[in-house]
């Protein structure tokens, strides 16, 4: 747990936080009077939340929570202090239970190397076929994200995992990655980042003359897909943008999720569902002024 602490306390004062909304004032000043003074479980956690800072993983239920699989740890944890021999690393419990023998265990100290781990995590959730994968990934967000759940559709939270899948490295990486999916379309908050500026602002056209354009054809679109989206819109950019779609795809990406990084734009589009797009293609272009600078 000391490393929770150490994690927030280090986050606090590197940008001068001087109080929580989630943390009462006396408790707050007896934590960071000395680095020996650790919070509550549960209060380490609701702080982690209240900043957004990523916890370190301790215990059982924080391997769960951020996605790890049980077969993943099982593999990985066995080879800190154990090898089975002929350089195998990845293997199930039964191999585990089969050729474990106290003669192949390592006298020297093992080093817990969380990189590795989510090495192993991702290899393992790329291995599984998509219909595996997203019944893994309905699983972790009914216990730890149930929103997702409400929020979306049986057909839109498959293709969110489908779209997803390849880049996860845990399962939560979805659910770190994709708030924007379920928020509101009114409360996208936009980037301010010299990427986000050059797609929105730079150019003739500009991404946001683009998003102007687009939005009407988006909305007269007969069908909802992916593959109509791709084909509609790198239509738009042949015609309007001499072909470069990143010039069209960029401005709609920030538009719907408020940064650069999302999954295919085609796919986000799909998920989102045309009336979502259309609002925050509107949010966004009602928030130009404010954003930017002229």
């Amino acid at each position: 747990k000391r490393d929770k602490d150490k994690a927030l306390r280090e986050f606090v004062r590197t940008n001068n936080i001087e109080r929580s909304d989630t943390i009462a004032p006396d408790r707050w000043a007896w934590w960071l009077s000395k680095k020996e003074h650790q919070l509550e479980l549960d209060e380490a956690i609701a702080l982690g939340r209240e900043f957004n800072v990523p916890l370190p993983e301790i215990n059982v239920d924080d391997f769960r929570r951020a996605g790890y699989l049980p077969e993943v740890m099982v593999n990985y944890l066995s080879l800190l202090g154990w090898s089975p021999g002929g350089d195998v690393e990845k293997f199930d419990a039964d191999f585990l239970c089969r050729r474990f023998d106290l003669d192949r265990v390592l006298k020297s100290a093992s080093k817990f190397d969380r990189d590795k781990l989510l090495a192993f995590s991702l290899d393992a959730l790329q291995s599984m076929d998509d219909d595996a994968f997203v019944a893994a990934f309905r699983e972790h967000v009914k216990t730890y994200h149930p929103i997702f759940l409400e929020k979306l559709d049986d057909h839109a939270f498959e293709l969110l995992a489908r779209a997803n899948h390849e880049r996860s490295k845990t399962l939560d990486t979805t659910v770190l990655s994709g708030r924007f999916f379920i928020c509101d379309d009114d409360d996208i908050v936009y980037e301010t980042s010299k990427a986000v500026r050059k797609a929105l602002v730079n150019g003739e056209p500009s991404g946001y003359e683009h998003l102007e354009a687009i939005a009407p054809i988006l909305a007269d679109l007969d069908s909802w897909t992916a593959p109509k989206l791709e084909e509609t819109i790198k239509a738009y950019a042949d015609a309007h943008a001499e072909g470069k779609l990143g010039q069209v795809a960029q401005p709609l990406r920030i538009a719907v999720s408020g940064g650069t990084i999302s999954p295919a734009i085609f796919d986000t589009l799909a998920i989102l569902g045309r009336e979502s797009v259309l609002r925050r293609i509107q949010h966004c272009l009602a928030q130009r002024e404010s954003l930017w600078v002229a």
